[in-house]
């Protein structure tokens, strides 16, 4: 095929997922739940941060950032996934495409990144407390957390560039329920191979590199912990980071295994399909029940926001 004076595709057909109408229609109520829990979760956290003058601090500015970045990070993916799982045939304009790959993957970035100040921040917690309020003040919270957003900026940006400058010209279907790296390259004409070395190089960059850092960060922390002379400090102590550390554990875990392999278009896009869905729609649900269920101080924040809201109603 001659790639230079092709004509560009204008749409893509996003395959989805194996259309039976009943499985289909129970899927999607369920998705769509989970969504709305994921909305509702998220938002509530960065309100009660918000207005709640106890979580004036570091952790929880973080924690807000990250709320913030799961709100938008599921709503990049979830709306047309929804829409997918109803219509027999779901389409996106390409350059909706594109900006769907691009928030997608900056609002991705960008959380590990932010995971990865929230270890810095548990780290100087536990290991410099005496020194904590004079490192962590609201200025270096917002140079980290400005320093994280522009990381994903730029790391996504010369990827989508890239892939801006390949022909499509053959097969527009897109076999995902959004625009994946992986499965875009599949379908476009030239050669992927650099574009590939340099997505596996990026991965391995913001992945290994973040996930190494926040290691290193709960190696320290956990050395420190264990000096501790009473069971009951130590227990206070891991209370506070154990909430972060089962976040990652389940974002590292689902994320090394679609994004770091040397070739993304020869991948098993049935088993992408499915840790996509645990990343995108699963996960996002998860944090701020964990967050919640494992932090006092979020709880009682919580209590205190619903018997303000509680009094307010039998007041009317």
């Amino acid at each position: 095929m001659d790639l230079t004076n092709c004509s560009r595709v204008e749409k893509f057909i996003l395959l989805g997922f194996p259309h039976v109408w009943g499985i289909n229609v129970s899927f999607f109520a369920v998705v769509f739940l989970l969504y709305m829990l994921s909305i509702a979760g998220n938002g509530l956290i960065i309100i009660i941060v918000r207005i709640n003058s106890q979580l004036q601090k570091p952790m929880y500015f973080f924690l807000s950032n990250l709320s913030f970045l799961e709100i938008w990070y599921t709503t990049a993916v979830v709306p047309k996934m929804l829409a997918n799982l109803l219509l027999v045939k779901t389409t996106i304009c390409f350059y909706c495409c594109m900006a769907q790959l691009y928030f997608h993957f900056l609002f991705g970035v960008t959380e590990f990144f932010i995971l990865t100040v929230m270890s810095f921040d548990r780290y100087l917690a536990i290991c410099n407390p005496l020194r904590y309020s004079t490192i962590m003040t609201f200025g270096v919270c917002l140079q980290l957390a400005l320093a994280a957003w522009l990381g994903g900026f730029f790391s996504i940006l010369f990827q989508i560039i890239m892939v801006l400058r390949l022909p499509f010209c053959g097969s527009n279907t897109i076999n995902h329920f959004y625009c994946d790296i992986g499965p875009l390259l599949n379908i476009a004409g030239g050669d992927t191979h650099w574009i590939e070395a340099f997505n596996f190089l990026i991965a391995v960059a913001v992945i290994v590199t973040s996930l190494l850092l926040t290691v290193i960060s709960y190696i320290f922390i956990i050395s420190t912990i264990l000096r501790i002379p009473s069971s009951s400090g130590q227990k206070k102590a891991f209370s506070t980071c154990a909430s972060h550390l089962t976040v990652v554990s389940i974002l590292y875990g689902a994320v090394l295994f679609v994004y770091l392999r040397p070739s993304a278009t020869n991948s098993s896009f049935r088993h992408n399909k499915a840790i996509s869905v645990l990343n995108t729609v699963v996960t996002p649900v998860l944090n701020p029940f964990i967050y919640t269920i494992r932090n006092n101080e979020v709880k009682a924040a919580l209590w205190k926001l619903f018997q303000r809201k509680a009094l307010t109603l039998s007041n009317e």
